[in-house]
């Protein structure tokens, strides 16, 4: 008995699409396999450059810590609209402990998520964060590289604030002109990485 004519060219047709998933599918896998490997070094170079960035020194060396945040502290700065990623340990060359450098994103930004990492020695004077991520207004929020970044450079406060009168204070912030969330949001962002390494144990600030 001959098959349906109809049948015929359905089954070729789904043998012909069959075969091109699966092709398709091999070709996915060995694309995938063959970079994973250069992202992820990529990836880890990056890290290494951001924590460099913010805690500088000849030999330092950054370790991932495993870092279980306090539930109080995890309910203050959600409630600020902070979420604490990974933590690095800063080690000099004898395997010394010199600090942390944490990542800190603020969910409240005007354009959305902003990454930064934050260095603060064992002291807990902080020398420096990094935005890695920000999605703000250009000529507004954009600039928040440029303005805010420097005003952090070296200080050790317990908090910070931001003012749009001026700072007073090595603890206040002057505000990004016309860009009062942004200023906010990064502000937000670096309290929660330092009241991280304050948790960690580094030494109070004054």
């Amino acid at each position: 008995m001959t098959k349906n004519p109809d049948i015929q060219r359905m089954l070729k047709e789904a043998g012909i699409l069959f075969a091109i998933t699966l092709i398709a599918g091999l070709i996915l896998g060995f694309v995938y396999e063959l970079t994973k490997e250069p992202i992820r070094l990529q990836q880890e170079k990056a890290v290494q450059e951001a924590c460099a960035a913010v805690f500088p020194g000849e030999g330092v060396q950054f370790a991932e810590m495993q870092y279980a945040i306090s539930d109080s502290l995890q309910e203050t700065i959600t409630g600020n609209g902070v979420k604490i990623g990974t933590v690095y340990e800063a080690l000099d060359g004898a395997n010394q402990n010199l600090g942390y450098v944490i990542q800190s994103t603020t969910t409240q930004g005007y354009g959305g998520n902003i990454v930064i990492y934050v260095g603060v020695t064992k002291d807990g004077k902080l020398n420096d964060i990094s935005i890695l991520t920000i999605n703000e207004t250009p000529g507004l929020g954009l600039q928040a590289g440029k303005v805010l970044v420097p005003q952090f450079h070296n200080k050790k406060v317990k908090e910070f604030t931001y003012t749009k009168t001026g700072s007073q204070s090595d603890s206040e912030i002057d505000a990004i002109s016309g860009a009062t969330i942004t200023t906010k949001a990064v502000t937000n962002a670096v309290n929660g990485a330092l009241a991280v390494a304050q948790e960690l144990g580094g030494a109070e600030n004054e």
